[in-house]
């Protein structure tokens, strides 16, 4: 599966909040569950943090997906 390119409109977005926009969550509360259970990583660690600035530049992984954060307009 190719990875999801997400362009941040802002400096940053938080972890559960990327996981709902993406799709990879249904909801915010779906993401938190996600990030709970330990199946998300955050350029290769274990991400515990519901909301976690990620930034431009980071990789997200979660159940088999991947999404690479970019810089906006």
């Amino acid at each position: 599966m190719s990875p999801i390119e997400f362009m941040l409109r802002d400096e940053h977005v938080a972890l559960c909040d990327l996981l709902k926009l993406t799709g990879i969550a249904d909801s915010g509360g779906q993401g938190k569950l996600m990030i709970a259970n330990g199946d998300v990583t955050v350029d290769g660690r274990p991400e515990s943090r519901k909301t976690a600035k990620i930034r431009a530049g980071q990789t997200v992984a979660c159940l088999g997906q991947t999404v690479r954060v970019v810089a906006g307009p």
